[in-house]
């Protein structure tokens, strides 16, 4: 199991969302934190502790230079994803992406467009692209979920799912948007079904509070799935999970850090 850090954008700073309420309504988006930093600063702080293949996630518009400052400060250290589609995945790996991450583009009209994914796939290199598999629990089933989580799709997500998929990226990223945000534990159905059939390397994000949530990740995923964590973490405003703690359990070790202590915002 791996840690994957995560700097998610939205109008251009650096926030923490409650996913659920990631909606075009005004006044619907409930945010946990807003950074005074720049996207640079977290994705050279990840650089710099020795966490690869975290994600940069563009919330919507307006946020394309700052994922851009991210990726120039740790060149093929992190994805992107947000508005990735066949026009401009290219820019986003010549701009620094070690890989793409891609969602609504390759859905229509609740679909999966298997020709959009294949030629995704084809232009960019399987091995540089990541598919985001978002998902919310409805009907005793998980279905995805795009256009920002909004809109349920008609995929559900089970190993004929998977196994499928895999045939065209090099991983999965899957938020369980029921519980993004709310720092209120994991959702561990959904967990264990990825660690049953998930058959690439797969990033599970959603609901983590505690050291001992991560611990259940590890233990449940059967240290085949990561974990991300945004809302707990303390360079987040989160109270739940020290960052010191993260490197202490997840960085490499013989790493090179500026005071050895947590790294709250401004700490770097």
């Amino acid at each position: 199991m791996r840690f994957r850090p995560c700097i998610d954008l939205h109008d251009g700073k650096v926030k923490q969302i409650v996913g659920s309420t990631l909606r075009d309504e005004p006044g619907a988006l409930r945010a946990n934190f807003s950074s005074s930093l720049p996207a640079s600063h977290y994705a050279s702080l990840y650089r710099r502790d020795q966490l690869p293949g975290g994600h940069v996630v563009m919330l919507g518009p307006g946020n394309e230079a700052a994922a851009a400052e991210a990726l120039a400060a740790w060149p093929g250290g992190l994805q992107v994803g947000g508005g990735v589609t066949a026009d401009n995945a290219e820019r986003w790996l010549a701009r620094g992406a070690s890989h793409v991450i891609v969602t609504s583009w390759i859905f229509r009209e609740g679909q999966v467009d298997m020709q959009r994914l294949a030629h995704l796939a084809g232009l960019v290199g399987k091995a540089h692209l990541v598919l985001d598999l978002s998902c919310r629990f409805r009907e005793n089933a998980y279905y995805v979920v795009s256009e920002h989580w909004q809109r349920f799709t008609s995929l559900r997500l089970d190993g004929a799912t998977l196994s499928a998929l895999a045939a065209y990226c090099d991983e999965f990223l899957v938020h369980a948007v029921d519980v993004e945000g709310t720092c209120t534990g994991l959702d561990a159905g959904l967990l264990a079904l990825l660690a049953e059939a998930a058959p690439i390397p797969t990033t599970y994000a959603g609901g983590i509070s505690s050291m001992a949530d991560l611990e259940l990740v590890e233990r449940v995923g059967r240290g085949r799935i990561d974990a991300t964590v945004g809302s707990a973490l303390d360079i987040f405003g989160g109270q739940g999970i020290k960052y010191s703690d993260i490197l202490a359990r997840f960085a490499p070790a013989g790493r090179e850090t500026a005071g050895g202590g947590g790294h709250r915002e401004g700490s770097l």
